[in-house]
Parts: structure tokens; sequence; C-alpha cells
């Protein structure tokens, strides 16, 4: 029973990874912005409101326009230990159509616990050439 998930009154508190990948499908798939709001902090749910709707999010916020998206988790910087940790970063791998061409992608968001709930609190610059 110790590693049970924490309830609350939405239900099972979700994993960082579920959050992540959550807030994408809101963003990419379900295009639904009130969605993926479920999944951040207040903060970015105030950026997210601004944008009104979700290809706005995709292109300003995300820096990413693309359409029939898959999402895995690439990387998640915490293991056993995460019981004790409330900050972490994840690595969202997307494949999908940029411009009617396929393309893979890579976001790197962080996330914090807030009261037994992960949310997303920043998405992380990329890391590209300076050219």
């Amino acid at each position: 029973m110790g590693c049970e998930p924490e309830v609350s009154d939405k239900g099972p508190a979700l994993t960082p990874e579920q959050v992540s990948v959550g807030f994408f499908n809101a963003i990419y798939n379900d295009k639904d912005i009130k969605k993926a709001q479920e999944y951040v902090n207040e903060p970015m749910k105030e950026v997210i409101a601004h944008y009104h709707i979700a290809s706005a999010v995709q292109r300003h916020m995300l820096n990413l326009s693309m359409t029939d998206v898959k999402l895995e988790i690439a990387e998640i910087d915490i293991d056993f230990f995460r019981k004790f940790t409330d900050d972490v970063t994840v690595i969202v791998k997307m494949h999908g159509l940029k411009g009617g061409s396929r393309w893979i992608d890579d976001r790197t968001i962080r996330l914090q616990k807030n009261g037994g709930r992960w949310e997303i609190v920043e998405i992380l610059p990329e890391k590209g050439n300076l050219n």
C-alpha cells in the first residue's frame, strides 16, 4: 500500500511522465488549451490563456508547429527516489509532421510538485546551434 499514488479529489496523482505527455497531447493532438492548463502552474496557465488557441501555443510557447504527433518520454532525471524530490526535468520526444514532412523533435520541461501534484513550471529553451 505504501507505493500507491496519492489520491486527491481529482483521482490518483499523475506521474511527471503522465503530466508531460498529457500536456503535449492536449496542445498537439486534442488542440485544447483548457485541458493543457490542467497540467501547468498558475503563471503558465495565464500565458497559455493569452494565446487563446493551441496552434498559437505551438508557435509561440513551444516554437514548433506540428501535426499527427506521437509522443514518448525520451528522458527523465529522476528514478527510484522520486518520492524524495519535488523538482524534475523531462524530455518529451515528438514524432509528427512539420510543414508536411516527417519531423522528430524534443522538448525539455521542468516540473515541480505542488501539494502532492506534479505541475509543469517551465519549458526550457532548446539547445541549438548559435550560427
